[in-house]
């Protein structure tokens, strides 16, 4: 339920990207009871999809949006970041005691060094999910969690900001930033890497729809690695089955090169893993490394 009808906005908010990302935190500001005075876009995608989620909000350019917020939201590439906020201090774009958050993984407060210098309050709040850039992104905000980094006196406005979207905010410490992100990366970025591969070996043995046979074995191992962790490990690793793995490298070396050095990647820390848990013994683990190698 959009709440902005209950309560006068708190804060004018000004969105600077209306990627996927900054237009549903907007829109999801906007239902908190926030004021959205403005967003910048320069793609006619980026403008449909403001018109979308933030109907009626005027497209400004970014020193205006600025100037006219209190809240101002960077929705930008992280590459983008740095440079932007710089550009933005040389012309004293940044006001004193304005909030300033952005939504990059990758880094803490530190990259917003020119806004506290402006005497303007640096934010980092990164939400730990994938947008698709429609209004159903809102409601998966509830079952969300961001990654939240700010100075300690100003950790709460941080905090509260993601609760009121709905959110779960976790602090991140600023040292700790490029490691939480590298860990979202490579649990999200990588396993539709895994899921890409897997298809891809299915469809050449002539597997049609290869979603339909992986769906329910991927949402369950999904499901019991995030409850039960390592030891919801199953598989010819684990039980330390050399032969069946060897037969897996054989038959991946005939397939795709690529597919067969993830696979040997992803094995072999599976097997030091179990080991180091005392899954496997170190004369299993030994095997299994052959095999990866071809050698056994």
């Amino acid at each position: 339920m959009d709440r902005s009808a209950e309560r006068p906005g708190r804060l004018g908010v000004g969105i600077i990207g209306a990627g996927k990302v900054g237009a549903v935190l907007g829109a999801a500001l906007r239902a908190a009871g926030h004021g959205i005075v403005g967003v910048s876009a320069i793609s006619q995608q980026s403008k449909d999809r403001a018109e979308s989620l933030l109907p009626g909000i005027p497209i400004l350019e970014i020193p205006e949006l600025v100037e006219r917020s209190e809240l101002v939201l960077l929705a930008v590439p992280d590459d983008a970041l740095s440079q932007l906020v710089s550009g933005l201090a040389q012309t004293g774009a940044w006001q004193l005691g304005q909030l300033v958050a952005h939504t990059s993984g990758r880094f803490g407060v530190g990259v917003l060094a020119p806004v506290r210098e402006a005497g303007a309050i640096p934010l980092a709040i990164h939400p730990a999910m994938t947008f698709s850039g429609l209004s159903m992104d809102l409601a998966r905000l509830t079952d969300c969690s961001f990654g939240v980094t700010a100075d300690p006196a100003m950790l709460p406005i941080a905090q509260a900001l993601v609760v009121e979207m709905g959110a779960e905010p976790v602090p991140i410490a600023e040292a700790d930033r490029a490691l939480y992100h590298a860990a979202l990366a490579h649990g999200a970025n990588h396993l539709v890497t895994l899921v890409a591969q897997s298809s891809e070996l299915l469809e050449k043995i002539g597997v049609p729809q290869p979603e339909r046979l992986l769906g329910p074995l991927l949402r369950a191992s999904l499901e019991n690695a995030l409850a039960s962790g390592e030891n919801a490990l199953t598989g010819p690793v684990a039980r330390g089955d050399s032969g069946t793995v060897q037969a897996h490298v054989q038959a991946l070396a005939e397939s795709s090169a690529e597919i067969l050095t993830a696979y040997q990647a992803m094995a072999k820390s599976t097997a030091l893993r179990a080991v180091a848990r005392d899954k496997l013994s170190a004369a299993q683990v030994a095997e299994i490394t052959q095999a990866l190698e071809g050698e056994l």
